[in-house]
């Protein structure tokens, strides 16, 4: 295999499974799994405390202001859009522009695709590098990080499930990306695990030389992760975490 051609799977990994591209680092931030953002104010442990959840309104729906970078163009714009709308349509998310409110997601096309865990407060960004990360699927996923959701593969029990390859995989440092959290330090919801989420790394992220990094135990061939839009365990899990009632699950028209 030419160095050309390595190059080029690896490019094309990246962009489909959300893994990130060189990524500007924050000032007392750090990663975690690739593109979670973990800042001073909250560490790596995952979302289950009601401070880590955006705010619930009395409608029982949950509004999160965002902003968009004017650096992108119109088909960037409507991507992102589609994005939201695949998170909004089963859940009681709702995307809204920023106004007047100050915790809001501020939108913008730096170095990668990443996004902090759960709620922060006050402008909170969200990375979707153009136009590498600007895709509908990419977005979904970032926004659930932002909503407080993990990688699937990085649960306490994925190890009953998966088989991480590691010598497969590109770069010591990558081999972070495929931590797994301690039992007291994740939230599963009671939910079996979802091979489909798009949540869940594809079967080659962050492969050196295009063998697979990540299979599926009793299952070789199976579809590990997808970054098309949320599956309906994904939408189940949002639901469930934010404690969506059947009257607000219905995305709003016009």
């Amino acid at each position: 295999m030419t160095p050309t051609l390595i190059v080029l799977i690896l490019c094309v990994v990246a962009h489909t499974w959300a893994v990130p591209l060189q990524v500007s680092l924050i000032s007392g931030s750090g990663f975690r799994e690739g593109d979670i953002a973990v800042s001073n104010k909250r560490g790596s442990r995952s979302c289950f405390a009601r401070s880590c959840l955006w705010p619930k309104s009395v409608d029982g729906n949950v509004y999160i202001a965002y902003t968009l970078s004017p650096e992108y163009n119109d088909l960037d714009l409507m991507t992102i859009q589609e994005g939201m709308e695949a998170i909004e349509n089963g859940t009681c998310i709702r995307f809204v522009p920023q106004t007047h409110q100050n915790d809001y997601l501020d939108i913008q096309p730096k170095s990668g695709c990443w996004s902090y865990l759960g709620f922060h407060g006050g402008p909170q960004i969200v990375s979707l590098q153009a136009p590498e990360c600007v895709t509908t699927g990419v977005t979904s996923h970032e926004l659930m990080h932002a909503l407080g959701f993990v990688h699937e593969q990085s649960r306490a029990d994925r190890d009953k499930y998966v088989t991480i390859l590691w010598g497969n995989i590109w770069k010591v440092d990558d081999k972070k990306a495929y931590d797994k959290f301690e039992k007291y330090k994740t939230n599963n919801l009671d939910t079996p695990y979802d091979y489909a989420s798009i949540m869940h790394f594809g079967k080659y992220a962050y492969s050196e030389d295009g063998d697979p990094t990540i299979i599926a135990k009793g299952n070789l061939g199976a579809q590990l992760g997808q970054r098309f839009a949320p599956s309906e365990l994904d939408k189940f899990k949002i639901n469930k975490l934010y404690k969506c009632g059947e009257c607000c699950v219905s995305r709003r028209h016009g």
